[in-house]
C-alpha cells in the first residue's frame, strides 16, 4: 500500500546484462610468422544486485522506476585483453524487505543487515576468446564463444518495519498521539477514524541515553484480518515487533473485550504473534478520577491475568516513564537488539 511517501509493496522487473563476446583475433606483427591465435575473452554482464541501507524505511524509491536494467559486458580483444565487465546496478532497500516470486508469492530471500548484497539478475558470462581453443591439432582456431544472455527476472518486494515496540489498537486509541509523546515522530493527529493510513517509525529516548524504536501501526478493526478496514495492509510488519503495545482507550465499553478482539485478529493473520510480548495500556487516564481508576485497576486485575497493564495519558504525561520502564525490561529480557 502507498500513502503520501510511504510504500511498502512494488512489483520490479530486472534485467542483467549480456556478456561480451570473446575475440577470434590472430596475432600479426612485422617480424613475428605465423603469430596464431590471441584474442581475449569477452566480459561478465552486468549483475542486478540488491543491497541493505539502514539509512532507509519505505520503498517509495520504487514508486516511479520500477525497470532496471545492468550493463552488457564488451567483447574481448587482439593480444588476449578481456573486454570490461558490464556496470552493476544497486538497488538500496530498507532493511526487513523480503523479495518474492509474484507468481507463487514464495520468499526468494530476505535483507536484514545494512550493506547485505545479493544477486537478484546473474549477468550473462563472458565468451572465450580463440586463443582457449589452439591445440597441437588446430593450430589457427578462427571461431570464439559468443557471450551467454542475461537474466530478465520480475519480483515482488515486500517491507516488513523492523521495530522493537508495535503499537496495536483500534482507530482513535491514541496511538499516534501516544508516539508523538514519546518520541520525537510527528504523526498525522485527528479526531477521526483511520487517521493514520501508514505505519509511523519513532525512537523512544531512555534513560542513559540508551533508545529504542516504536511503530505505529494504522488502527485495526474487527475482521481486518479478512481485509477489513485498513488493518490487513499492515498486519505484516507487527510481525517483526519483538514487543506488542496494545493501547486501549479508557472510554472504551469493555476494556478487555476490546483487547480479546485485537489478539482474536492477531491470531486468524498469523498465530506466532500471540507468542511475542505483550503490555497493554489503558490511554486516556486522565479522564478518570483517583476512585474510578483504583476500581478499573481492581477489576482489570482479575481479568488481565496472562498479561500486564498500566495506565497512561500522553496528553497529561501520566505513566510515560513507568511505559517506557516495563518496554525497556521487556525488550532487555526479550533479547531484543536494541
Amino acid at each position: 500500500m502507498t500513502e503520501g511517501n510511504f510504500t511498502d509493496y512494488v512489483k520490479i522487473n530486472v534485467a542483467s546484462g549480456k556478456g561480451g563476446q570473446g575475440s577470434s583475433h590472430l596475432r600479426r606483427e612485422k617480424y613475428v610468422a605465423k603469430g596464431g591465435p590471441d584474442g581475449g575473452d569477452g566480459g561478465r554482464g552486468g549483475h542486478v544486485i540488491i543491497r541493505g541501507n539502514e539509512s532507509l524505511w519505505t520503498l517509495f524509491h520504487f514508486k516511479f522506476k520500477k525497470h532496471f536494467k545492468a550493463g552488457h559486458g564488451e567483447n574481448g580483444g587482439k593480444q588476449t585483453s578481456t573486454g570490461a565487465d558490464g556496470e552493476d546496478v544497486y538497488l538500496e532497500v530498507p532493511l526487513g524487505t523480503q523479495v518474492k516470486d509474484p507468481q507463487t508469492n514464495t520468499i526468494l530471500f530476505e535483507i536484514t543487515k545494512h550493506d547485505e548484497e545479493r544477486i537478484l539478475a546473474k549477468g550473462g558470462k563472458g565468451g572465450l576468446g580463440n586463443v582457449h581453443f589452439k591445440s597441437s591439432t588446430n593450430q589457427t582456431p578462427r571461431y570464439a564463444q559468443p557471450g551467454l544472455p542475461g537474466e530478465e527476472v520480475e519480483v515482488l518486494l515486500e517491507l516488513k518495519l523492523l521495530a522493537d515496540v508495535g503499537l496495536v489498537g483500534f482507530p482513535n486509541a491514541g496511538k499516534s498521539t501516544l508516539l508523538s509523546v514519546i518520541t520525537s515522530a510527528k504523526p498525522k493527529i485527528g479526531d477521526y477514524e483511520f487517521t493514520t493510513l501508514k505505519p509511523n517509525l519513532g525512537i523512544v529516548e531512555y534513560r542513559d541515553f540508551r533508545t529504542f524504536v516504536m511503530a505505529d501501526i494504522p488502527g485495526i478493526i474487527e475482521g481486518a484480518s479478512e481485509g477489513k478496514g485498513l488493518g490487513h495492509y499492515f498486519l505484516r510488519h507487527i510481525e517483526r515487533n519483538s514487543t506488542l503495545l496494545f493501547l486501549i482507550p479508557a472510554d472504551a465499553k469493555d476494556i478487555y473485550q476490546e483487547y480479546k478482539i485485537l489478539l482474536n485478529e492477531l491470531q486468524k493473520y498469523n498465530p506466532e504473534l500471540l507468542d511475542k510480548d505483550r503490555l497493554v495500556a489503558i490511554s486516556k487516564s486522565d479522564m478518570l478520577d483517583d476512585e474510578l481508576k483504583a476500581e478499573m485497576r481492581q477489576q482489570l486485575a482479575d481479568e488481565f491475568k496472562d498479561v500486564k497493564f498500566l495506565f497512561i495519558s500522553s496528553v497529561a504525561q501520566q505513566g510515560i516513564q513507568s511505559l517506557k520502564d516495563e518496554l525497556w525490561e521487556m525488550l532487555n529480557k526479550a533479547g531484543a537488539k536494541i
